[in-house]
């Protein structure tokens, strides 16, 4: 099967049954989005959401945050992977923001990456998101499935993320990544993929490889 037609089958399955994806991150403004989705990497966003309200409540916006330090913002990540490094982040990050952008959060790519704890992840993410930018965020849930089903044989996420831009149209970018990660997350898991159930197997390349159908 040729890239092309692996890519239009599953992208028009998605179109078809998922027809809505959001960010299962819970927030109500820009900010609030960045700072979740700096807290997420590599933890989850359930673990995420249980922290972030106590967190919003104490810094309600990034003016507040950006007078905290380290030490201050800690007790409120510390369930959180690496909280220590994600603590530090966030207080610099608000700082950035402040000095640098006038307390507003930036709402392009290039711009975000700027900003401490904020890689290209995460700034997609947020554009994708925020802006509708038309970018493709690569987790490690998109990195992997989009390996297996083979739309790309890339050996970093950044290889993943020109492959899939390549070949998945401008305007569902946004929520592709959607369609992508919650696969990852629910169906086609790192450990144990529920391949019995999968609705893409029959273009998956990892699945056909195996079973030889």
């Amino acid at each position: 099967m040729t890239p092309s037609r692996r890519y239009a089958a599953i992208l028009d399955y998605f179109r078809e049954n998922v027809p809505v994806a959001d960010s299962e991150l819970h927030f109500s403004n820009d900010y609030q989005l960045l700072v979740s989705v700096i807290l997420s990497a590599q933890c989850t966003d359930k673990r995420v959401n249980l922290v972030t309200p106590a967190l919003f409540a104490a810094y309600p916006d990034v003016e507040a945050l950006s007078k905290a330090t380290a030490e201050d913002i800690y007790p409120y990540v510390k369930s959180v992977s690496y909280p220590n490094n994600k603590a530090r982040n966030l207080s610099a990050m608000a700082r950035t923001v402040m000095q640098d952008f006038g307390g507003k959060i930036p709402s392009d790519v290039d711009n975000l990456m700027k900003l401490p704890g904020a890689g290209r992840k995460t700034a997609n993410v947020v554009a994708s998101i925020l802006y509708n930018e038309p970018v493709v965020a690569v987790d490690t849930h998109v990195f992997r499935v989009s390996r297996r089903l083979g739309l790309s044989s890339g050996s970093t996420p950044r290889a993943v993320e020109l492959d899939l831009e390549k070949h998945i149209p401008l305007d569902i970018r946004p929520i592709a990544h959607h369609w992508l990660l919650l696969h990852g997350r629910y169906t086609c898991t790192a450990q144990r993929p529920k391949c019995d159930i999968c609705p893409l197997k029959e273009w998956c390349k990892d699945f056909i490889s195996q079973t030889g159908k």
